[in-house]
């Protein structure tokens, strides 16, 4: 699908193709991250999200499209890059990575290898204030390779940021991460989207993304599958109906369809896929607003009507997590491939 017109992008990425071996990977994919927003990238496993972020971090080349990174398009081969797509010395100094694994040394200590990042940059955030923003003040003379993995998250966290980046590329932040430890890692995003930092986020937690994101992109099969808001997306509330056994959904849509035909703005339709509790697919009724007592009980009135009155009618605030399955027929879970 096209990418929304974003005037004024931190990043650009446009009719984006990558193949491995005879498998095509990403399809024309494009898409946009605003500056000073916080862009979450989702899709399920084997989507090519992986291939995608990393042909814009230029760690990885694409066989076709184009990237822009500030400004700066990747893919052109000159005399300051040493290959195409990958980025010269002045735009790594404004852009940061964090990679899931962290990329770390295991052997030094915490603390004296974000010191050392610092040193790196021309007005780096000061290190010791990171360390403790992130709870890592106590381990800040441990061993990489002694911290835990919440701990190595976090310092893999305050390594993409120490250099104050304008762009900020975060794979899973809140991995492995307690309630509590999170809970500090949004507090700090929030920050620097306040202070004018783009940010573009891979999560598996739809929890990360509908708490944090301004722009969602939703990737299947190499390709951007849908755009926009977390409100765009959900589209607010919908009323959910549960048939009892036996009952085909589409039979009852249908006939719920034709009864409620009267009743302006409601729309009605089946699930793709069943609700992960009970494994059995719904019948959709969705409403123009959030559906009031009116609209409930018309709809009971409606299945009693037509010899449904034994089916289960909820009332439900359609989440990202909704959104995804329905677009993909997955669940969002932690990335194990390209």
């Amino acid at each position: 699908m096209p990418s929304p017109a974003i005037a004024d992008a931190a990043l650009r990425v446009s009719g984006l193709h990558k193949n491995y071996g005879t498998r095509e990977v990403l399809r024309g994919l494009s898409f946009a991250a605003g500056r000073a927003r916080l862009t979450a990238v989702l899709g399920p496993n084997g989507a090519g999200k992986t291939t995608t972020i990393e042909c814009c971090e230029g760690l990885r080349h694409p066989d076709a499209g184009t990237v822009e990174v500030l400004g700066t398009a990747l893919g052109a081969r000159s005399a300051s890059s040493r290959s195409p797509g990958s980025y010269d010395a002045a735009l790594r100094a404004r852009v940061g990575v964090m990679l899931q694994d962290g990329g770390l040394p295991q052997a030094p200590r915490a603390g004296a290898v974000l010191a050392h990042l610092a040193r790196l940059h021309e007005r780096p955030v000061d290190p010791a204030e990171l360390m403790r923003r992130l709870g890592l003040t106590d381990v800040a003379r441990t061993p990489i390779r002694r911290l835990s993995g919440g701990q190595r998250q976090r310092l893999a966290l305050a390594a993409a940021l120490v250099g104050r980046p304008e762009l900020v590329f975060l794979d899973e932040p809140s991995a492995g991460l307690d309630v509590r430890a999170r809970l500090a890692v949004w507090d700090l995003l929030r920050e620097l989207r306040a202070d004018g930092t783009s940010l573009v986020l891979t999560t598996h937690l739809m929890s990360e993304a509908e708490e944090l994101a301004d722009h969602v992109v939703v990737i299947d099969a190499g390709a951007v599958v849908a755009e926009g808001s977390p409100r765009e997306l959900t589209g607010g509330d919908e009323i959910r109906v549960l048939p009892a056994g036996g009952t085909d959904p589409a039979t009852l849509a249908a006939t719920l369809e034709r009864r409620l035909a009267g009743r302006g703005g409601l729309r009605v339709g089946t699930s793709p896929t069943g609700d992960g509790a009970t494994a059995e697919p719904w019948v959709v009724v969705g409403a123009d607003g959030p559906p009031d007592a009116g609209v409930l009980s018309a709809v009971a009135t409606a299945l009693t009507d037509v010899g449904y009155a034994d089916a289960t009618v909820t009332s439900h605030r359609r989440t990202l997590e909704d959104v995804f399955l329905e677009l993909t027929g997955h669940t969002l879970e932690p990335e194990k491939d390209r």
